[in-house]
């Protein structure tokens, strides 16, 4: 017998039945900037479980039909309305990590292979076939105050740091923060900051983890070009690390730290229509360079305090 019927012999006898049952879903953190904050799509749940509970945008992948990467995006695509021929390839889309808890779905075992998404002005939020309504919301809203570095307060893993390939909430399936948000609200209710800014399954770990990574990556990387159009002026791209860092930057420091850093930017050699709102000369446009790391790194106020 040959290696390949050896093969064809042992697949026709194969009984995947005899392992337990185990499903695989993905989950986005799309982020965006909207009046000039950082949004994040949340999407209320239409069915259980946690029925009208807010959640990230997600769904299982198809079996035998799809990749992670296809299911991200066809669950971004839902609820975004954007497509291939209407924007998607703008997006950023990269996988965040993999969350595996045997108890992050009252259900069954449930992996979810969470995504981190970014682009410039992506259009208003619609509910795909699965949910009830869909919203952009503040990353005020959801993250606790005065603690720009987090999404929601993030409990100490039991078992294991959280990380690429950990998650789960270190709680009971499902507990988050303010669990009880979305509870007894209609269909059609928006999200409500003040009935709490807990989120379904483990979605709240999810998001601080994604938020964190952007906030980090936009420090050694030039994604945060990602969230602006083709061309854009330095102040436009200083809104972007004010958004998502959570902080006020210097003006002048940062203009001159991002053209320090070869290949960050580059310049267009056209200005924007018109001056700032104080009047003055017109604003230089730039485009995002070649660079795929930026050196020096542009260092978070107080990160950059504590290397000195």
């Amino acid at each position: 017998m040959t290696d390949r019927q050896g093969e064809d012999a042992f697949l026709a006898t194969y009984d995947p039945r005899a392992f337990e049952p185990i499903a695989v879903t993905v989950d986005v953190v799309a982020l965006t900037l909207r009046q000039g904050a950082l949004h994040v799509l949340l999407v209320r749940r239409g069915g259980r479980p946690y029925e009208g509970a807010w959640a990230l945008p997600g769904g299982f992948v198809q079996a035998g039909r799809e990749s992670l990467d296809e299911a991200a995006a066809r669950e971004l695509a839902e609820e975004t309305g954007l497509d291939a021929a209407r924007g998607l390839g703008r997006v950023h889309l990269e996988q965040l990590g993999s969350y595996g808890r045997p108890d992050r779905d009252p259900r069954m075992h449930v992996v979810s292979v969470a995504y981190l998404a970014f682009a410039p002005d992506l259009p208003e939020a619609r509910a795909g076939s699965d949910a009830a309504a869909a919203e952009w919301v503040p990353v005020e809203a959801v993250a606790p105050r005065g603690n720009p570095d987090a999404a929601t307060a993030r409990p100490m893993e039991q078992d294991r740091p959280a990380g690429i390939h950990g998650g789960g909430s270190g709680r009971r399936s499902g507990e988050a923060p303010g669990d009880d948000a979305g509870q007894g609200a209609g269909p059609d209710a928006g999200f409500d900051a003040g009935r709490g800014a807990g989120l379904a399954f483990d979605h709240g770990t999810i998001l601080a983890e994604g938020l964190d990574r952007a906030r980090a990556k936009i420090e050694y990387t030039p994604l945060a070009t990602a969230f602006l159009g083709e061309e854009f002026t330095i102040t436009e791209l200083r809104s972007v690390y004010e958004a998502v860092w959570g902080r006020t930057l210097h003006a002048g420091n940062f203009h001159r730290k991002v053209l320090s850093v070869p290949g960050f930017v580059e310049s267009t050699g056209t200005t924007a229509g018109r001056g700032g709102s104080k009047g003055g000369p017109r604003a230089r446009l730039y485009r995002a360079g070649d660079a795929r790391l930026l050196h020096p790194a542009l260092l978070r106020p107080d990160r950059e305090d504590s290397v000195r």
